[in-house]
């Protein structure tokens, strides 16, 4: 039986579609919480299959979190001719705007059927939904990721989806907190800074964040946001994280970082990493497979210890549930015929 205690705060990814020896040995010593997917690990449902497995299997238990990016659209890890592509979040805005019940329903079918794909082959945690809402004159890294251009309807949409894939028989995880819709960069590629005042970014981006305070995982921002914290992103501020995602928010679950290799962040991966957690951050994220960073990250993460563990418990405990029935056939062609009528033309 594997050392419970032993978990380190961080979730691993990994170079390719199969372990290498020191991969497995390396993740067997360090004991991450869990482990993310990308294009660069997906070749066919089989070899994720026995991606998943082994993942688990390295660090002796089968409840260990195997997450991915599958939002549709254009952030789908798991792509056609293997699997089906989705459309983003925005073309369940698109419904007709007369028929609330409509946007709502199908945005929680297309969850479902992502986590029908997900669980078939090992994966337990989706990154999604996108909470953040976009404003004019944005960077377009968030774009039509998100469900609109209104925190009530994205709220309302984001929930739809996260009921979808919790009742697939896998965890949401919300994202950005607090908001990434107001932000002038990439994230991935430069830091982002935001200037709107508080009362904006309470009314607006902090919005769906509060109606799905009570999901199990959520994903900081690596944005400075000038009314918050005029120096730190949020990632690694403190004030951000405990007076305004614990706060104001109210968010109660496991948090953890947006991928620290992103560069947003300044300093070695081991700053990062060691600024996160002190932060607040219950898990820290990295996920460009390379090993010797993931060695870092292990040193200087702490294990996974107090609230941050009983948060980690309570979302794997979500878990505890086979999927509800579901006719995945019939699914895909009441979504296809639902997505007819907002013109988006996706494939399902």
């Amino acid at each position: 039986m594997p050392d419970m205690t032993a978990i380190k705060a961080f979730i691993a990814g990994c170079a390719g579609h199969v372990l290498s020896p020191d991969e497995a040995a390396f993740f067997r010593e360090a004991q991450p919480w869990g482990f993310i997917l990308f294009r660069r690990n997906v070749d066919t449902p089989d070899q994720v299959r026995r991606l998943t497995d082994t993942l688990r299997e390295s660090v002796g238990r089968a409840d260990a979190p195997v997450l991915v990016d599958q939002e549709g659209g254009r952030v789908q890890r798991l792509a056609p001719p293997h699997w089906p592509a989705y459309p983003p979040a925005a073309a369940y805005g698109r419904l007709p705007a007369n028929d609330f019940l409509l946007r709502r329903e199908v945005a929680r079918l297309g969850a479902r059927l992502i986590a029908h794909d997900l669980r078939a082959v090992g994966i337990t945690v989706d990154c999604m939904p996108v909470l953040d809402v976009p404003v004019p004159g944005a960077d377009s890294v968030i774009g039509d990721r998100a469900y609109g251009r209104d925190a009530r309807e994205v709220a309302v949409l984001g929930r739809a989806c996260a009921e979808g894939l919790l009742a697939g028989g896998v965890l949401p995880v919300v994202k950005h907190v607090p908001g990434h819709g107001r932000g002038n960069a990439d994230s991935h590629h430069a830091l982002p800074v935001v200037e709107a005042v508080r009362e904006d970014l309470a009314a607006s981006d902090f919005l769906p964040f509060r109606v799905l305070a009570d999901m199990p995982l959520a994903m900081s921002a690596h944005i400075i946001y000038r009314a918050l914290d005029p120096r730190r992103p949020a990632t690694v501020s403190r004030r951000v994280i405990g007076e305004v995602i614990r706060g104001e928010i109210g968010f109660g679950g496991l948090l953890m970082s947006d991928d620290i290799s992103m560069n947003a962040l300044a300093g070695t991966i081991g700053e990062r990493a060691r600024a996160a957690s002190r932060a607040g951050c219950d898990i820290v994220l990295h996920c460009n497979g390379r090993l010797e960073e993931m060695k870092t990250v292990a040193e200087v993460v702490p294990t996974l210890a107090g609230m941050a563990r009983a948060r980690a418990a309570a979302a794997l405990a979500r878990l505890a549930h086979e999927p509800e029935p579901f006719d995945a056939a019939e699914g895909r062609e009441r979504l296809k015929s639902a997505l007819a009528m907002g013109s988006v033309g996706a494939e399902t």
